[in-house]
């Protein structure tokens, strides 16, 4: 029994150290940029252990790097705001276009990344970098709707995992709600530094999936709040922000929208009084603006 069992451990270990060295041949022509190199480990990796999951997580890689095309675009009129760009200039000195460029996404590689991804989500559901992998390169396409929808299928199953998180070469993940409850925020913020206000609605459905399982997560109250406020509903935000006080009394940020709520519904007294709470848990930045804001509102 003894040697059966050795021999199954060096089964094991062996079989963890050829897909490592897999993983770490194709990182190392990924770095290099050899497309030729990773192509033909991906056919050897596939023939030899197909259910590999970091064969997926690489193929997905693989075709998105192959689905990217950089175009230079040649114009002339107003400055593109928030692009690198070359400014092109006429004999006076005088700006006459720019160079600038853009990043277009192939769609067929584009569907075979997704198809790899899809695959691996599929036999390994815990595999956490493997879904935030495709949420990333949702959002680099703009496929706002799909974006959003794999990030409630991920907070839904995370109720059933009891995020139990696993990363890559199968590493368990510590702290696991914690961890991935502060990923969804960067995602939220993603959505927000759009400036479009259409995307408040999918903002809004993170933010209520969130709460059906963490019903006191402040970061989602929080969330939630803001896309009233933006709305100009700020009763509905209201709500949100006094059940966030409530589990947490001491968050300035929570407590700054709740004055400027008030502010904003002409309630002087309780917009200052909030704002002087601001004042006592704040950080620098927020004391300060609290501080100008009560000056206006006295």
């Amino acid at each position: 029994m003894k040697k059966i069992n050795i021999v199954f451990l060096l089964l094991i270990i062996g079989t963890n150290v050829f897909s490592q060295n897999y993983f770490e041949n194709f990182n190392k022509y990924q770095v290099s940029g050899d497309t030729l190199k990773q192509k033909e480990l991906l056919e050897k990796w596939g023939k030899e252990k197909s259910n590999d999951p970091e064969l997926y997580t690489s193929l997905f890689n693989y075709y998105f790097q192959k689905s990217r095309n950089e175009v230079l675009l040649l114009a002339s009129g107003t400055l593109p705001k928030g692009q690198e760009y070359l400014e092109l200039k006429d004999s006076a000195n005088q700006v006459a276009g720019f160079i600038s460029s853009k990043i277009d996404y192939e769609k067929s590689n584009l569907k075979l990344a997704f198809e790899s991804i899809d695959k691996g989500i599929k036999l390994y559901p815990n595999r956490l970098d493997m879904r935030f992998g495709k949420i990333y390169v949702l959002g680099q396409i703009k496929d706002w709707r799909n974006f959003t929808d794999e990030i409630i299928k991920t907070i839904d199953y995370s109720s059933i995992n009891n995020n139990e998180w696993t990363w890559t070469l199968n590493e368990e993940k510590k702290d696991g709600k914690d961890f991935f409850l502060g990923s969804l925020q960067d995602y939220q913020m993603q959505l927000y530094n759009t400036m479009d206000d259409e995307l408040l609605k999918n903002m809004r459905e993170i933010a209520q999936a969130v709460l059906k399982y963490y019903p006191n997560h402040i970061e989602s109250l929080s969330n939630l709040s803001i896309t009233y406020l933006v709305e100009k509903k700020y009763e509905k935000a209201l709500v949100l922000l006094k059940k966030a006080e409530k589990i947490n009394p001491k968050d300035f940020i929570v407590l700054n929208n709740i004055a400027y709520c008030y502010k904003e519904m002409n309630n002087t007294d309780l917009a200052i009084k909030y704002y002087e709470k601001v004042i006592k848990y704040g950080d620098k930045r927020a004391i300060e603006q609290a501080k100008n804001e009560i000056e206006k509102l006295k």
